[in-house]
This record gives C-alpha cells, sequence and structure tokens, in this order.
C-alpha cells in the first residue's frame, strides 16, 4: 500500500493537489524522503480505532476542502460529510467472530464488534466506490451487502517494485538451492500474523509425526504468540520453530529461497500477497484450499484442506515427491504469475477509476 500511495502522487496529473494524511512525520518517511511538489502532508497524531478518531477526523479532512477523500481501509470517519471512496481489504471479522478470535473481554469485544459492523455498514452505504482486491472479496462482500453491487471495482495487489527487483536479483545467485537434501528434510516458513484464522495449529499439529521438518515464523510480536508457544510447547515441536521478527526485503527473500515452501494455512484473507512475494523469490507455496487462494495463486501453488492434517501431510508428500523437473515447472508457473500482480498496476486501475468519475475537477 505504501508503493502504491507514492507511484499514485507521481503519475497523477499535475493539475490535481493531493493531501496524504499521516499519524506522525515517520510514517511519511517510510514512503519517501522527498515527496512531489503536488503532495500536501497532515500530521494527525491519533490512535486508530478510537473515539477521538471519529470526533477530530472529519475535522481535519473538512478543513482540507477536498474534492474526494480514498479512505484505504473500513475505518471511515463516521460524520464526515464528503465524497467518499473507500477500499475493503476483506470482512474477516464478519466470518470469523467470537470470543475465539480475541484476547479482550467478552464485553469488551462484543461492544467493539458492534462499533465495527457499524463502521462497515457506513463505509459500504456512504462511498460512491468501493474497492476490492478479488473478486473472491467482491462475492463476500455482497454477501453481506447486496445492495452495493455497482459500486464494486476490483483491484489486484501486487509486489512492489523494490522487492520484485530484489527478488530478481536473488534468482540469479548460485548461493542458495531449492534441492530436497533428504526425502524425509523440509524447511517450511510462513509469514504474516498469528491470529486464530490463520490456522498455523494445523501446521503444529503436522509437525509432530515430522520431527526431521522445521518451521520459521516470520512476523511481528503479537497478542497471539503466546498462545501459539503454548500449543506448540503442549504438543512437543517448539525445538522444531523458529521465530523471526521484522524483516528487510532481502532477509525476507534469503530467507524464503533457503525454504523448500511458503506454507498458507489460513481460513480466511483478504488476497494472500505473501504468497505471490514467495513465488517472486523462486519459493513453492502450500495453500489452503479456500477460494482466495485459487483465485489469486491459480495452478502455480500446492493446495490441501485446512481443516486436515492429514490432507496437509499429503500435500507436504506431493511437494516432496516432485521431480527436479517436475520443481522447476512449478516454480516457473510461480514467478510467471507473481509478475502479473504488481503496485503499478494497482496505480494504473485507481487511477483509471477516478478518471471516470463525474463532478471532479479536470484532470490534465
Amino acid at each position: 500500500m505504501l508503493c502504491f500511495l507514492f507511484d499514485l502522487a507521481l503519475q497523477v496529473c499535475k493539475n490535481i493537489t493531493w493531501v496524504w494524511f499521516f499519524h506522525d512525520p515517520a510514517q511519511a518517511k517510510a514512503i519517501a524522503k522527498v515527496w512531489p511538489s503536488n503532495v500536501e502532508l497532515v500530521f494527525v497524531p491519533i490512535k486508530h480505532y478510537s473515539f477521538k478518531e471519529q470526533l477530530v477526523l472529519p475535522k481535519v479532512f473538512g478543513a482540507a476542502k477536498l474534492d474526494l477523500l480514498h479512505v484505504p481501509h473500513f475505518n471511515i470517519p463516521w460524520f464526515y460529510q464528503g465524497r467518499l471512496w473507500v477500499t475493503i481489504h476483506d470482512l474477516l471479522w464478519h466470518e470469523h467472530r467470537g470470543n475465539q478470535v480475541t484476547t479482550l473481554n467478552p464485553g469488551i469485544y462484543w461492544l467493539k464488534y458492534g462499533f465495527y459492523l457499524i463502521t462497515v455498514w457506513l463505509a459500504v452505504h456512504r462511498s460512491e466506490k468501493i474497492l476490492v482486491p478479488a473478486q473472491t472479496i467482491r462475492q463476500i462482500v455482497l454477501k453481506y451487502y447486496p445492495e452495493i453491487n455497482q459500486k464494486i471495482v476490483i483491484t489486484p495487489e501486487g509486489v512492489g517494485e523494490d522487492y520484485a527487483v530484489a527478488a530478481c536479483q536473488a534468482l540469479k545467485s548460485p548461493l542458495v538451492s531449492h534441492k530436497i537434501e533428504t526425502p524425509e528434510t523440509l524447511r517450511l516458513i510462513y509469514t504474516g500474523s498469528l491470529y486464530p484464522h490463520k490456522n498455523l495449529a494445523l501446521v503444529l499439529r503436522a509437525l509432530v509425526n515430522q520431527p526431521t521438518w522445521q518451521l520459521t515464523l516470520v512476523g511481528s510480536r503479537n497478542i497471539f504468540q503466546n498462545q501459539t508457544i503454548s500449543l506448540a510447547t503442549s504438543l512437543g515441536v517448539l525445538d522444531q520453530i523458529s521465530w523471526r521478527g521484522f524483516l528487510t526485503d532481502l532477509e525476507l527473500i534469503k530467507l524464503y529461497r533457503q525454504s523448500q515452501a511458503l506454507v498458507q494455512p489460513s481460513l480466511s484473507e483478504g488476497f494472500g500477497l505473501t504468497g505471490i512475494e514467495a513465488m517472486a523469490a523462486g519459493t513453492l507455496v502450500l495453500a489452503a484450499k479456500i477460494p482466495i487462494f485459487q483465485e489469486v495463486y491459480q495452478t502455480a501453488a500446492i493446495y490441501f484442506d485446512p481443516h486436515s492434517v492429514t490432507d496437509f501431510v499429503a500435500a507436504v508428500k506431493q511437494l516432496l515427491g516432485l521431480s527436479q523437473t517436475e520443481r522447476q515447472a512449478k516454480i516457473q508457473a510461480g514467478l510467471k504469475l507473481s509478475q502479473t500482480y504488481d503496485w503499478a498496476k494497482l496505480t494504473q486501475l485507481t487511477l483509471e477509476t477516478y478518471l471516470t468519475q463525474p463532478k471532479l475537477p479536470a484532470l490534465k
């Protein structure tokens, strides 16, 4: 998303002034140290998902005298009266809800859940356009809000340019091989959060009878890490797991290249960009057989039933059983697919959608 914001500011017509709202200057500098002359930066140090955010942001946006406000998340300002677009990445909390998906007190959780439902309802009904990353997400949105069909525009996510260049360079390196050392050896990697719907418990249970399998978990610490550690300890597989925090693109690509496969066991996702990034690095992907992954990964992944440890193990054995020729064909299919997803295309699709809208200032 950061790449998309900056690319859009660079590519759009010069007579348009863009106003980007950030929490603080450090957040803006994470995208670019120098911004185009047609971009204004506004800093609003307010905690996300707070009452203060809902009270203050409408005033901030109103003072900016925007012709159009595009919120890249469902969390729109309730009381903003101007023209509005929203990006809905998923409706995860519509699909997975209840005390099992949170560490909050039940009373607080259900109160916040009620505010979430109100916010999403307002977002989809007040927005002129709703951008979603895939046809699967479009169908999920329409399942809950069938009346907003004409508003939806599909804008797929993609690999950032810097990451794609780094991955391309890594593929030329002779230092890393995807060769399986023995039929039993397997180095798996997972990148992302540890929320319950990510379904890491399935992979941990699969490790129980596979002592030579190793799993690397990559991602920032979060509230569900202790639960994952507790489960791994109770299953006796903690020593088969290594933990990595934040990694640079180069570090992550190197780790992908040292792994036989990325695992994507999720029960629900908005897109699955980590799988595309792994494919761009030349790494195979083991993915849950859910609609969003099947849409995005097509035939480039090896699929398994996310509710069955037995089926996951069978998918791993299918991967281990690939001949070198079959393995390389699968890797090449992933590389080719990853090249069809990039932020430049998302930028162009979004810009084209802007250009079709009536009553906006002339774009020249």
